[in-house]
């Protein structure tokens, strides 16, 4: 294996990863904005209201994207195990 091919397994394992936690990330900061402005509006400074709703939200997405993420997470493992060969020199 040289150290291009294992930068560029890196580099897709990496990407993948990204892939696959953005949609829940930002899903997560955009509940936790809406209800920051929430809060701020009608002053309630209570610091634990925001972990239900963005729970909430995020397993709202895995439910929605969970497909996508299997699709998308067995191509990878494919993809990789079909570079197995490559390995060897």
């Amino acid at each position: 294996m040289t150290i291009g091919f294992a930068v560029q397994l890196l580099r897709g394992g990496v990407l993948q990863t990204l892939l696959i936690a953005a949609p829940l990330l930002l899903i997560g900061m955009v509940v936790g904005l809406i209800i920051s402005i929430f809060q701020a509006t009608t002053s309630i400074q209570e610091q634990t209201l925001s972990f239900v709703p963005k729970i909430a939200a995020i397993l709202g997405a895995l439910i929605l994207l969970g497909p996508w993420i299997m699709a998308s997470m067995v191509q990878f493992t494919v993809r990789l195990f079909a570079r197995i060969p490559e390995l060897g020199g």
